[in-house]
């Protein structure tokens, strides 16, 4: 009996970091490979070009706003160390050279695909069968292609949470970057890091900024720093307001939008952002047509260890899978070692276990390993040593504004007893991203507390702190801050 011919040896369904870097090592170890996208325009009409969530509407956009938002902090700290300066920041001004910047990575995407023979189609992509898609363009032209292998790495998108009026009147992450008029007054609804990250940067800019958070900050992440950050953005401009959700929404005369709680108006505001999280894109795909399932309630699709869905030769990395870090690195990682395995006889499989991330917040978070929660959950309160220390960059201290304001950076990790292998490390500061990136290399290689005290730190620097910390944590004994 023949064996079955397609049209395709590797299907990739989404164009974002994921599908792209998985689509790439297929084709560059022989396969036959083709990648469908097609952005949905979001309820505010907003859409982009191929590279997915991160490169459009999410990493990329948000770090650099982040970090033009902080330059007006700096311009303070240099003060302290002989500068006057003044400036002046124009919100249109920077989108248009931050979207610009994205529409050229649009476009290397495209070259790079085309470079290597990868079919491209701006097409949304839905099972018409277990080893068959339908493609429509969106302008009437509709096509089918078949494929041996299917790689479903369509990602994300907001969720506006069901309340009334949200969709008409609220904007999400998939809107705050590419909007031109600014943003004015503004209303953060959620505390997720993405929630976080966009009222950092917006009250950096100066704009009056609250954030409406239901419950605690940063769910998922270690608590102990996630107050200290609540407490920095407070003493930084951004207002909370607690244990609060809206109830509906409706726009002004004004093309404002009136906010409800508990059906009492609570406010009018020029934007408001709707950040509460994201829902997997997997429920657009028609997958029972492939014989798949999914969570209705995630939006989500549930892998084995080699990212196999139920159906084995149909894949999915990336946001759009249950239980992993919804991190583009990740994602990358994923579906390389992916295509390897398919196309290059490798063995590997992804590690998902101490993937390190950052969170963008006005003072940087830096984490990986577990959180102090997690691991007296998982390994025992009696267990675990934490050790911590205060950590001041060193031109904050020539500042008055900080040292009115009490901030301060923080370090903190966490030990296990019967080891002394560090299972946690977490960073509080400017740079924080780039400090835990070179802990997360050590915690890989099971790095123990004594190596960590043995490193000799170099001096004067912020991420030194991290070789230096004797002080065990106890609940009830304040921290001293130490010297330089």
């Amino acid at each position: 009996m023949a064996a079955a011919t397609y049209d395709f040896d590797y299907f990739v369904i989404g164009g974002g970091s994921g599908g792209l870097a998985s689509a790439k090592v297929a084709a560059d170890l022989g396969a036959k490979v083709a990648v469908a996208d097609f952005v949905k325009p979001s309820p505010a009409g907003t859409t982009w070009g191929l590279g997915g969530t991160c490169v459009n509407v999410g990493c990329i956009p948000k770090k650099l706003m982040h970090i033009s938002a902080g330059f007006r902090e700096m311009q303070a700290d240099a003060s302290g160390i002989g500068w006057d300066t003044k400036a002046s920041h124009s919100w249109s001004d920077m989108v248009t050279k931050v979207d610009n910047y994205i529409k050229s990575l649009n476009w290397g995407a495209k070259t790079e695909l085309r470079s290597k023979q990868i079919k491209y189609y701006n097409a949304f992509a839905t099972f018409e069968g277990p080893h068959k898609v339908k493609l429509d363009d969106g302008k009437g032209k509709v096509e089918t292609a078949t494929f041996k292998h299917c790689l479903i790495a369509c990602g994300g998108r907001p969720n506006y949470g069901g309340y009334p009026g949200a969709e008409e009147c609220c904007l999400s992450s998939d809107d705050i970057f590419w909007r031109k008029q600014a943003p004015g007054k503004t209303l953060v609804i959620g505390a997720s890091y993405i929630a976080l990250e966009c009222a950092g940067f917006l009250a950096g800019f100066g704009f009056d900024v609250t954030v409406m958070v239901r419950s605690i900050l940063l769910r998922g992440f270690d608590q102990d720093i996630a107050d200290k950050i609540g407490s920095f953005m407070e003493k930084h401009d951004v207002k909370f307001a607690r244990e609060m959700v809206p109830s509906k929404f409706e726009k002004t005369a004004s093309g404002q939008v009136r906010v409800f709680v508990k059906d009492q108006e609570y406010g009018v505001f020029d934007t408001v952002l709707v950040a509460i999280g994201r829902t997997g894109c997997a429920g657009l795909l028609n997958l029972k047509a492939a014989g798949l399932e999914y969570s209705e309630k995630t939006g989500k699709l549930t892998v084995n260890e080699a990212d196999q869905t139920s159906v084995p030769h149909i894949h999915a990395v990336g946001d759009v899978i249950e239980g992993k870090p919804e991190l583009t690195p990740v994602a990358i990682q994923a579906g390389r070692f992916l295509a390897r395995r398919l196309f290059g006889g490798a063995k590997k499989l992804m590690d998902y276990t101490d993937v390190a991330t950052a969170v963008f917040t006005p003072i940087e978070f830096g984490t990986v390993g577990y959180s102090e929660d997690d691991a007296k959950a998982k390994l025992g309160k009696d267990k675990i040593k934490v050790y911590h220390t205060i950590a001041m960059p060193l031109e904050w201290n020539l500042n008055s504004h900080r040292s009115q304001s009490g901030d301060e950076g923080y370090m903190k990790v966490i030990v296990d007893k019967a080891t002394d292998k560090v299972v946690g490390a977490h960073v509080l500061g400017p740079h924080s991203g780039e400090v835990i990136q070179g802990l997360a290399v050590a915690l890989k290689a099971g790095v123990t507390k004594e190596q960590l005290d043995d490193t000799v730190g170099i001096h004067p620097t912020f991420a030194e702190a991290y070789t230096t910390m004797t002080e065990e944590k106890q609940e009830g004994v304040a921290l001293a801050k130490g010297g330089c």
